[in-house]
């Protein structure tokens, strides 16, 4: 894993230091985010997560929209696997349309216990089928591209030992994104969001964070690399229905 995580840190730097020579772009959004994990039995449960993205100097209008739902497999408490599908719209201005995104996913998690932090990773599958637009209008044909998706995140409780209700705790991660496909020309490295904020763990199920997250991306088909500064608020909210007798 230590060998993992080097590469990650790596490919992020390569990324940052190729952008040097290429053309800016900045922008200041605001992402909201809710996700439900149900766990239904010992082995199954589901997943479901909503986003809504302002942008344009933070809050001027929706940028973007996704909703994803998967069953998830537990193979252990700590480890589980998911297969779904999201549909993520992107909303443009004037004379670009709205172009919508049918994407299937899958996804393997894990989590760790340390003595004083907790540590959460994933890795994900994207098999991406977006829309184009021709004269101004949303035609019937699809690009398709992978994605591939590496997050490592760090949970630190600050009054207590672990985190558990009425604890407050700072949240850490890092997501790489590497894109694959015919159609893909120049955003291999396609982006890196980093992130750094505060939670509180309000009960068992439910917690909530909020902080700044920095994301540099190049955008597909061009050498403009999109440095974006963000405001992240998102809600975990877990429950589980299994029969504790």
């Amino acid at each position: 894993m230590g060998r993992f995580l080097l590469i990650v840190l790596a490919l992020s730097f390569s990324l940052t230091v190729v952008a040097q020579e290429k053309d800016k772009e900045f922008r200041q959004q605001t992402w909201t985010a809710y996700f439900n994990q149900t766990r239904l039995s010992d082995k199954w449960g589901l997943w479901a997560d909503v986003h809504f993205r302002l942008t344009d100097n933070f809050t001027n209008r929706l940028g973007l929209s996704i909703f994803r739902i998967a069953p998830v497999y537990y193979l252990t408490d700590q480890t589980r696997v998911s297969s779904g599908y999201g549909y993520i719209t992107s909303y443009n201005t004037d004379p670009i349309p709205d172009l919508p995104e049918h994407r299937v996913w899958q996804q393997i998690q894990w989590f760790e216990k340390k003595k004083w932090f907790t540590t959460a990773q994933y890795f994900r599958i994207e098999e991406r089928f977006r829309r184009t637009p021709v004269a101004g209008e949303v035609s019937e044909d699809y690009t398709f591209s992978w994605r591939f998706r590496y997050n490592f995140a760090i949970t630190i409780p600050l009054t207590r030992k672990t985190v558990e209700p009425k604890t407050p705790f700072l949240f850490l991660n890092d997501e790489l994104h590497i894109s694959a496909g015919k159609h893909i020309a120049n955003n291999y490295l396609d982006q890196n969001r980093l992130f750094g904020g505060i939670g509180y763990q309000f009960t068992e199920q439910l917690n909530a964070q909020i902080g700044y997250l920095y994301v540099f991306q190049q955008l597909p088909a061009s050498t403009t690399f999109v440095h974006t500064d963000a405001i992240r608020f998102f809600v975990f909210h877990n429950l589980d229905f299994r029969n504790k007798e």
